[in-house]
């Protein structure tokens, strides 16, 4: 069965964007190999926010992937490219991860990471902590939430001061 992986960059605060979705304060890192986070993948999911954020960078999808966008407030129409799923979340994702592929990732979106986990359904968790303090923002998990124990699987720091850590969520 495909895993679904939440993979984001976080501030050292606990913010995955800033207050008006921005994302500039990601340092960019050449050691960081992208190639092989993108090769992990061939199926991205996202909330509306995010991919409204994302849109506005430039980008309409995710070359390679197939990109979900879950929202009751957008349609296909409004997103050349993506599928846009104005359902249950949860669901949908059960039945995804039970598809043969690559492992889905879970690219921002705090609110869709909240409701897949209390589903049960995010098997991992991948953060990479830049070194800079927000004050505020969109948090990696919105409260109120439950409480979630992880076992890290791998860790790297880089000389940028961004750290990479991997956890697997521990069930049972």
């Amino acid at each position: 069965m495909r895993k679904l992986v939440y993979s984001v960059a976080m501030s050292l605060d606990g913010f995955i964007a800033g207050p008006k979705g921005e994302y500039d304060w990601i340092p960019e890192d050449p050691d960081i190999d992208l190639a092989s986070l993108f090769q992990r993948f061939d199926t991205l999911g996202s909330g509306s926010g995010t991919y409204r954020t994302f849109r506005a960078g430039g980008q309409e999808s995710m070359p390679g992937m197939r990109m979900i966008v879950f929202s009751k407030s957008l349609s296909e129409a409004d997103c050349p490219g993506v599928e846009v799923h104005s359902g249950d979340a949860a669901e949908f994702t059960t039945a995804l991860k039970k598809n043969d592929g690559k492992d889905i990732w879970l690219f921002g979106g705090g609110k869709l990471f909240k409701s897949l986990l209390a589903a049960d359904l995010v098997d991992e968790v991948e953060v990479a902590v830049a070194p800079v303090l927000l004050g505020e923002g969109i948090p990696l998990l919105p409260g109120p939430a439950e409480r979630c124990r992880l076992a890290l699987t791998r860790h790297h720091a880089y000389a940028s001061g961004i750290v990479l850590m991997n956890y697997a969520i521990a069930r049972g």
